[in-house]
């Protein structure tokens, strides 16, 4: 039977079209929800090797990490590991017996409380004359494997209460690629380790150098060990790095006929290690790559023949509406706004939806005015308006990342920019976005009248041209201070 065939896909679009999260949707694939072992099944693990030496003996030390040094017998008796054990040999009666004999046989000759023929050699308890019992202080180095398993137990136990009864195994692993990103993080490479010297030395760690597998490497790995389960490497923005390098001798390996097990398969030896591989069929790639990024586009050309490419388009439709609230208790003409799924009254507050901001309507608008002057790889993706579910919300994400990446991809041109929030012929007031130079005019025309707004605001904008001003154009303050024409809705209804 041949193996099933390898999948090599990138996910392309512009910014904020759920590429990552595409991958984030991949790695569940790729992920085991195994049931966790119950506490009954890791008690019986713990204690399926111990004889009653070491069931007592685990007592006194889970009493000790509690804080509970003296223990008496029916304490003993009744605790878990003591009952499971019992279970475990189908014992019922005459347990008491056994705890006493357990304890007497294991004391020192010298206990000047218990008195006892058949001592064993080695002494782990002693009672006091309350008749409490105590494991012996030099017993403790003799414990330190059950207290290890005691640990491990203590910690399954936690985490089963924790994590609902479940664990989960990836399959996968996720990297994102930089500028920086080389062969050496992704294949294998020469890499510092901090080794201990001898107390000889002066020095309490020194460095050597060792050829160390990437992450790539370390999942083919896993691949390889596991042939009938599916793995999958994750690469965000695979185009950042100069993926020549980052794969090497790979780049021919990852096709899917040059997989191990395929008609084609290949072998190499790799760089550092000199070792012979192949890529396991079993090991699937998806990627992430953001068409914006125009100087790293020719690396599109090195990876068409080994990917399929699946366009990632903004997605407006995803998008809710914003239901504009009037308070009627106030004499205001001030709305309050949030997003719900169907246009419903709320008589108890006495507000009422009065209107309405369509943000899939919105980002088509955006969008379709964008294509015709940008082009369509400067369009804005759906996760800009995802989270977005008040008007305050909306203003934010329009000031502080749809127009400072506009105005990047225009190079500040305000004619392209007002074109695209349908600022021509708009007073300046009402302008998303305002020609400094026409400002500047204005000013001039104002400046006679000391409480005109642009006096009023001379300072703030002042500030804003050192901080948010590129080239000719400036955002409108109105819609940084959430005021004046920008607390309605119709202006951003135009946008449409």
């Amino acid at each position: 039977m041949s193996p099933q065939k390898p999948t090599n896909i990138i996910y392309t679009g512009v910014a904020g079209t759920g590429k990552t999260y595409r991958l984030l949707q991949i790695a569940q694939q790729y992920t085991d929800y195994l049931p966790r072992i119950n506490d009954k099944d890791l008690l019986g693990q713990l204690l399926q090797e111990l004889n009653w030496r070491d069931v007592v003996c685990l007592i006194f030390l889970d009493f000790k990490s509690k804080r509970q040094d003296l223990v008496k017998v029916p304490e003993i008796v009744n605790h878990e590991f003591f009952v499971g054990k019992a279970a475990q040999n189908a014992r019922e009666k005459n347990l008491s017996n056994t705890a006493w004999s357990v304890l007497q046989m294991h004391t020192p000759a010298s206990s000047q409380t218990v008195s006892y023929k058949n001592r064993a050699s080695q002494a782990y308890f002693d009672k006091d004359n309350s008749g409490a019992w105590y494991l012996l202080p030099e017993s403790m180095d003799l414990l330190s494997d059950l207290a290890q398993q005691l640990a491990e137990f203590q910690q399954a136990k936690r985490e089963n209460n924790s994590q609902n009864q479940e664990f989960r195994q990836q399959r996968f692993s996720m990297v994102s690629f930089h500028q920086a990103y080389g062969y050496e993080e992704f294949v294998e490479g020469i890499r510092p380790v901090m080794a201990a010297t001898s107390p000889a030395t002066n020095s309490s760690s020194q460095m050597s150098y060792a050829i160390q597998d990437g992450a790539f490497l370390k999942l083919c790995q896993r691949a390889a060990n596991d042939p009938d389960q599916r793995y999958a490497m994750l690469i965000d923005e695979i185009n950042r790095a100069n993926v020549s390098r980052v794969f090497g001798e790979l780049l021919s390996l990852i096709e899917s006929d040059k997989r191990a097990g395929m008609s084609n398969a290949m072998t190499v030896h790799l760089a550092y290690s000199g070792r012979t591989f192949s890529v396991p069929a079993n090991v699937d790639i998806y990627a992430t790559m953001n068409t914006q990024d125009h100087s790293l586009a020719p690396l599109d050309m090195a990876l068409r023949r080994r990917f399929r490419f699946i366009d990632c388009p903004p997605q407006p439709k995803l998008l809710p509406i914003l239901y504009l609230y009037l308070n009627l208790n106030q004499d205001s003409e001030a709305v309050n706004s949030v997003t719900l799924n169907t246009k419903t009254a709320n008589p108890a507050e006495n507000r009422y939806p009065t209107e309405t901001i369509d943000l899939a309507k919105l980002l088509t608008g955006l969008n379709n005015r964008i294509t015709q002057t940008l082009g369509a790889e400067a369009q804005l993706g759906h996760a800009f308006l995802w989270s977005v579910d008040s008007l305050e919300q909306l203003q934010t994400v329009l000031i502080e990342q749809i127009i400072p990446q506009l105005a990047q991809a225009a190079a500040g041109q305000v004619t392209i920019l007002q074109y695209i929030f349908q600022d021509e012929q708009q007073p300046i007031s009402a302008q998303f976005i305002q020609d400094s130079q026409a400002l500047i005019n204005n000013d001039a025309n104002n400046s006679v009248n000391p409480n005109s707004p642009s006096q009023l605001f001379a300072g703030h904008q002042s500030f804003l041209g050192q901080s948010i001003s590129s080239g000719n154009y400036k955002i409108n303050t109105d819609l940084l201070d959430n005021s004046a024409e920008f607390t309605k809705p119709f202006v951003y209804q135009r946008l449409y």
